[in-house]
């Protein structure tokens, strides 16, 4: 089995390249994961939020909604 060696400089050029040429060719699923996250990340604060605040009825929601308030 033969042995490689590589110094870091190398290994981390060789890596950001990589990593580059991965995020290019798939950058259909990096917008999708970055998407889902920041939906992920707003619905998280929504709920958060939603818990610190004096609860509303149904009628007062779609009121709001339908611009009647």
């Amino acid at each position: 089995m033969a042995i490689v060696t590589i110094d870091e400089e190398r290994l981390k050029t060789l890596l950001k390249s990589a990593l580059g040429e991965a995020l290019e060719e798939h950058r259909d699923l990096v917008r999708e994961i970055v998407e889902e996250s920041l939906e992920e990340i707003v619905l998280s604060r929504s709920i958060k939020q939603g818990l610190d605040t004096l609860p509303v009825s149904r009628d007062e929601v779609f009121a709001i909604l339908e611009g009647g308030r």
